[in-house]
């Protein structure tokens, strides 16, 4: 198999430009495959011939604020949350703010693998970003996570449950002592819900209900309702903080959509928070994970454990060692886009990450494509 180099940037944006320019099948970028619910873009629809055209209010509409409550009984109160353009602008918004505050140099940290924005936002403020390996678990490495956000001068930590491009989901006991880290070590934690609703087990738990002086919620509605292109966010904070915030979300992100938050705020007052059309995603994400990890364990790829979210992380099977090759090839080839795993981290090289947020029938196509390459890889020694 050829040897390729690195190219710069995002190589999501890199292999999903990829099929925009040649076609194929793109389980590269986490778009769903499948639409919004029928009833949101109805609703949409109407509230297109209305004067709604406008900038929203800064905080968010007030429709919208009045919901977001409901979505997460005993959690923030409708004050505390601000609504952004997308869960990246909460994050982001809230790197800033806390960055702002520290005088002295610090990291920031995530755990491995690492979705990109972690990553990159610390590079782009010019701070030092840490991965942590947590291994099994918080508690099995807990002396040596206290150990790096000492040496380290560790004052923001990035979480996400389930998480990307692992779908792994933090254990409630997991999170309460993070949190409770966050105090005794000095640092904040910025918590990632996007993909909350996705799992395939138990549903996931998070400590919406403890919003603190540390501890930041980042959410979106581009997974929960299929509508990534909508840029529909939020973010919920403790009091303390959020005079700061809504004055830096004034200057730069300013508001989301007024007509697009106006079409979420009705849907979600009309149809139970969406509950049923969540239900029905979970089912399909969950069906074309089964079958695309049983395809590609067979062929000798290696899957830990993944809870929810809508990806597969997979080692390469025997006689690939290259995740950038085997992308690069898997596109030239048969048409289907994946990400090299070292977009995610350093020890990602024998590492790609799938979309599984597809109708099965797409999951089916892509699992004979890679069947045809990994077994014409083998025969050719690739």
């Amino acid at each position: 198999m050829p040897t390729y180099e690195r190219p710069a940037g995002s190589l999501i944006s890199y292999m999903s430009d990829k099929v925009k320019a040649g076609g194929g099948l793109n389980l590269a970028q986490g778009l769903p495959g499948f639409p919004p619910p029928p009833e949101l873009t109805d609703i949409l629809k109407e509230l297109s011939d209305q004067p709604v055209h406008q900038y929203a209010p800064g905080r968010g509409d007030n429709d919208l604020r009045d919901i977001l409550p409901t979505l997460f009984p005993g959690g923030p109160a409708r004050d505390q949350f601000i609504v952004t353009n997308g869960a990246t602008e909460a994050i982001t918004l809230t790197y800033l703010y806390l960055s702002r505050r520290e005088a002295q140099p610090f990291s920031a940290l995530a755990f491995e693998p690492v979705y990109e924005s972690y990553r990159n936002l610390p590079q782009i403020f010019g701070n030092h970003f840490v991965a942590f390996d947590i291994g099994e678990g918080l508690f099995g490495r807990e002396e040596a996570f206290r150990q790096v956000v000492r040496d380290q001068q560790v004052k923001i930590v990035f979480v996400s449950s389930p998480g990307n491009p692992l779908g792994r989901v933090w254990r409630r006991d997991e999170l309460e002592r993070l949190a409770a880290l966050s105090d005794e070590l000095d640092f904040s934690l910025i918590v990632d819900g996007v993909y909350r609703e996705i799992y395939f087990g138990e549903q996931p738990w998070l400590p919406t209900d403890r919003i603190s002086p540390r501890l930041f919620y980042a959410d979106s509605f581009s997974k929960t309702l299929s509508i990534t292109g909508w840029r529909v966010g939020f973010l919920a904070a403790h009091p303390s903080h959020l005079a700061a915030l809504r004055t830096i979300h004034d200057y730069t992100g300013l508001s989301s959509p007024s007509v697009l938050q106006k079409a979420i705020a009705r849907y979600l007052a009309a149809h139970d928070n969406g509950a049923a059309y969540l239900a029905a995603a979970r089912r399909t994400v969950g069906t074309s994970f089964v079958a695309l990890k049983k395809m590609l364990t067979a062929l000798g790829f290696r899957i830990p454990p993944i809870d929810g979210g809508y990806f597969i992380w997979a080692e390469l099977p025997e006689g690939f060692d290259d995740g950038l090759a085997f992308a690069e090839e898997l596109y030239a080839q048969e048409k289907l886009a994946a990400v090299p795993g070292i977009h995610f981290s350093d020890a990602g090289v024998r590492f790609v990450r799938f979309n599984i947020a597809k109708p099965l029938a797409d999951i089916e196509e892509a699992a004979r494509r890679i069947e045809k390459f990994v077994r014409t890889g083998r025969l050719s020694g690739g």
